[in-house]
């Protein structure tokens, strides 16, 4: 018996319930072998390809070993700086919140537009955006929050 259409009925319901907004990141489609993706997942995706499989996935949460991905507040806190923990450095793109707590370099593909960023690292840490051919593009000294351009950024190094 497959019950993977009453849950998702019965999450749906529930968050119309609570007049909640998770129906919309609980939306799931069937991988090639199956299993269930939800839409943030999708989108780690498309610009994390290339890094290991994330250790996490939720409705509304994807965690890998030093990067969160949740979707981003909406209105007008988006465009005030960001929550971000202390340590962290953290940004917008397309939607999505990337939250990084681990020193090595993440590749990314498919980011476009301008969002947000704070940079909340121990003070004067230097976190370096690259272009495709590995050229720094613009760096961020913690503490520092504003809002960026990331066309095009291929890859980032947090600290």
């Amino acid at each position: 018996m497959n019950i993977a259409k009453p849950a998702a009925l019965l999450v749906a319901a529930t968050a119309l319930l609570a007049g909640s907004t998770v129906a919309a990141t609980a939306t799931t489609a069937a991988a090639p072998d199956g299993t269930r993706v939800t839409a943030l997942q999708r989108t780690a995706d498309q610009v994390l390809a290339g890094h290991s499989k994330p250790l996490k996935v939720s409705a509304d949460q994807v965690r890998y070993d030093g990067l969160t991905l949740t979707a981003a507040p909406k209105g007008k806190a988006a465009a005030k700086d960001l929550d971000c923990a202390y340590g962290h450095l953290c940004m917008i793109v397309k939607g999505t919140k990337f939250d990084f707590y681990k020193c090595q370099t993440w590749t990314v593909n498919n980011w476009t537009g301008n969002g947000p960023f704070t940079n909340n690292q121990t003070p004067g840490t230097v976190a370096k955006f690259f272009n495709q051919d590995g050229s720094v593009r613009w760096t961020s000294t913690a503490y520092q929050a504003g809002t960026a351009t990331w066309d095009p950024i291929w890859s980032l190094r947090p600290c």
